[in-house]
């Protein structure tokens, strides 16, 4: 088994549940015990410093808690570009990773170049995943650290494909609805 670990899953055309349609997913975890990620192009209308008050100043006026998946939707994760990545909970993918669940986030921004808050992450069991993407629900695509905090996420499903190029970049202009083409 190859983990896809700091991989991007773009969801394809045909994966029509509405939790991933057109959706761009950082997977954070790929083991053989199942797989966690969240889904970066997913902005909610709450405000950070409303609905997440003590995350507020970690990121900038205005931003946006994002809609990580639908499992466990009340908790909050926080992915962070770090001056030191070693000051993550867990790495991800070069020197982004997850804000320690312990300690005050007031007494980390100054070891953080940005950050991005979700609610809610996506996971899948044991094999789960591996059968969703022989089955094509998904594509995978090499992730850049600037995706996750893609200061356009409605672009990043269109982006990400055209990056993969060849007839994924094609792909990247189906409508959501073909039949009004």
């Amino acid at each position: 088994m190859t983990s896809l670990r700091g991989k991007l899953l773009i969801a394809s055309p045909a994966l029509v549940d509405p939790n991933f349609a057109r959706s761009v997913v950082l997977i954070a975890e790929h083991t053989r015990d199942g797989a966690m990620g969240l889904v970066l192009n997913r902005p909610s209308d709450a405000e950070v410093a409303i609905a997440v008050g003590e995350l507020g100043g970690i990121v900038a006026p205005g931003d946006l808690v994002y809609e990580g998946g639908p499992v466990q939707t009340s908790a909050v994760m926080v992915l962070a570009e770090f001056n030191d990545p070693r000051a993550a909970a867990a790495v991800v993918l070069g020197d982004v990773g997850f804000l320690p669940a312990e300690g005050d986030p007031e007494d980390l921004v100054e070891h953080l170049r940005r950050a991005r808050v979700f609610a809610g992450h996506s996971g899948w069991g044991p094999g789960q995943l591996d059968g969703e993407l022989e089955e094509g629900s998904w594509i995978v695509v090499e992730a850049l650290v600037d995706d996750v905090f893609a200061p356009d996420p409605d672009e990043l499903w269109v982006e990400a494909l055209q990056r993969k190029g060849g007839a994924f970049a094609l792909l990247a202009r189906v409508p959501d609805d073909p039949s009004v083409n």
